[in-house]
């Protein structure tokens, strides 16, 4: 099935063009079944490539369907167009009435601040309780999944004596979660982030699991099923040159960045990077949303009270 998206947003093309199967309002409509409604919470700066690489994960999944794109109510981003940010997004007081099958909360370029100080912390807190009674799932990303478990279990993030940026390789620790079904036993994930989560922290009683971690970078995603969400700490969505974008943009700036580990061929920026973890992320993905469809309820006004 095909994900839903509006016609003119520039994502589309895009996807298209990668053989993502994308359908318009009046085709959706004509078929006789219930979409699962996603919302998309985009807190990254770049919101046209962060909303291409979330829709390209959900769009290659059997099931239509249909994303949300939502924003921090009264923040105004500065790297995004606003004719975009009017056209396809909508503020979370706007959808706060609504319900949704699943909801992404995305990373931040606000990591190195406390959590307290972002603008946005006091809805973001609101939002994470809304998710409570308005969506059946969660999936929060790296600066997204911090702020989550910090929100609902009080784990504070540490900051790294340097970046940890590049491609490390991680451990499944779960081969029976629904999560990780088909995952291999190792495998390599992008990381961009400045401060981390640690295991010691997680509460005895929390029931928290982890499910991947890295010998090198950490924790990376944990299962939190009395908050019914999955915490990713890494950048799983990434493609193939968003580590690259990252390192020439601070390059570019002059601001002191090392190369990216394990990413360009000999560690040489000159050549392109080879994707080697495309099909963990459709997978995580694709079990991400074969679970939202095993267990939400048909009716959507039943969200939230079970």
């Amino acid at each position: 099935m095909p994900i839903k998206i509006p016609d003119d947003l520039p994502a589309r093309a895009t996807l298209a063009a990668e053989g993502v199967m994308v359908m318009g309002e009046a085709d959706a409509v004509r078929q006789d079944i219930r979409p699962l409604r996603i919302g998309l919470l985009n807190l990254m700066p770049n919101k046209v490539k962060t909303e291409t690489q979330f829709a390209r994960l959900l769009g290659a999944t059997p099931l239509q369907i249909e994303l949300t794109l939502v924003k921090i109510t009264n923040h105004e981003a500065r790297h995004t167009p606003s004719e975009h940010i009017i056209s396809f997004y909508r503020s979370w007081e706007d959808v706060r009435s609504e319900r949704f099958d699943g909801f992404i909360i995305t990373g931040a370029p606000v990591e190195q601040m406390p959590f307290e100080q972002v603008t946005y912390w006091d809805e973001l807190r609101r939002i994470f309780d809304w998710t409570q009674t308005n969506v059946h799932a969660s999936l929060n990303i790296c600066w997204g999944a911090q702020a989550a478990v910090h929100h609902f279990h009080g784990m504070p993030k540490y900051p790294l004596p340097a970046k940890a940026f590049g491609v490390y390789r991680h451990r499944n620790l779960a081969p029976a979660s629904p999560y990780l079904r088909g995952f291999s036993d190792d495998f390599q994930i992008p990381v961009s982030r400045w401060t981390e989560v640690r295991r010691e922290d997680i509460p005895a009683k929390s029931g928290l699991t982890v499910l991947m971690e890295s010998d090198e970078a950490g924790l990376c995603l944990l299962d939190d099923p009395r908050y019914r969400s999955l915490h990713m700490f890494n950048h799983i969505e990434y493609d193939s040159n968003s580590l690259s974008d990252e390192y020439f943009r601070d390059v570019a700036a002059n601001k002191p960045i090392a190369v990216p580990r394990n990413y360009f061929p000999k560690d040489d920026p000159t050549r392109q990077p080879e994707n080697r973890w495309r099909s963990h992320a459709h997978l995580l993905f694709g079990n991400w949303i074969n679970q939202l469809y095993q267990t939400v309820p048909f009716d959507s006004d039943e969200i939230g009270k079970r």
